[in-house]
């Protein structure tokens, strides 16, 4: 099965990211599409197995497998965990509200640890644009001081919320060069304290309910592989004469 097949036929819930899903979106922003497909079971019987993630078939379109996706959000991915929480939904079937029903299963303290290090990437990022041309990539600014923002108040209330909100006109500013460095710099450490002290009298668990995401994995592969096993019970008795709908 070719792995557009598996994004238009198997997508199970799709989503657009990015500044439109922030709030932070202008006339020349990209959609950036985001989706989780579910491979077939039987594709997993095979030496060769599906692919775990599949770019495109769309311009600025990316999709996991279910599996990997939620391995990622276990484990605190932000990219991942934002595109559960991404207000623009695009396509949902049953399997893709089961797992938006699981969110808060994903939840965590470790989301401490892996927002502040994408984070700490992105500003090493920064610095070395300003150490090599005297100014940082603005819009790279804004949405750096955006996850701080997403880190903190996820720390502070339990729940993740990626849309800025009145925090829009603020963020914007950055991005058009209009706030100084020095000033964005004192935010970024701002919110970098914030976001620390936050963690001590967080409401997260500290460890994601793995119990519960496996379970729903192991019911979601054993329906597909039914499902499957039934369409070959019914492909096989029209054929072989025993017929649907035969006395």
């Amino acid at each position: 099965m070719q792995p557009e097949t598996l994004v238009r036929d198997h997508t199970v819930y799709a989503c657009v990211m990015g500044s439109r899903a922030f709030g932070l979106a202008t006339d020349t922003s990209d959609t950036d599409r985001r989706g989780v497909f579910l491979a077939p079971t039987p594709l997993f019987w095979r030496f060769e197995k599906p692919p775990t993630h599949v770019e495109g078939p769309g311009e600025e379109q990316f999709s996991w497998e279910l599996e990997r996706f939620c391995e990622l959000a276990l484990r605190g991915n932000p990219n991942i965990l934002e595109c559960l929480h991404s207000p623009l939904v695009e396509h949902l079937d049953d399997v893709g509200r089961e797992l938006l029903s699981l969110r808060g299963a994903f939840l965590s303290r470790r989301a401490y640890d892996t927002f502040t290090r994408y984070a700490l990437g992105q500003r090493r990022k920064l610095d070395a644009d300003v150490r090599t041309t005297g100014a940082p990539r603005w819009k790279h600014a804004m949405h750096l001081l955006r996850l701080l923002m997403s880190a903190r108040d996820l720390l502070r209330t339990g729940e993740l919320r990626i849309d800025v909100g009145d925090r829009r006109g603020a963020l914007l500013a950055v991005k058009r060069g209009e706030v100084p460095w020095t000033e964005v710099e004192a935010w970024m450490a701002r919110l970098g304290a914030e976001t620390e002290q936050a963690l001590h009298g967080t409401p997260l668990p500290a460890e994601p309910d793995h119990t519960r995401v496996a379970d729903f994995l192991y019911r979601v592969r054993r329906g597909s592989a039914l499902q499957t096993y039934a369409y070959h019970e019914v492909v096989q008795g029209v054929v072989g004469g025993g017929g649907v709908g035969q006395g």
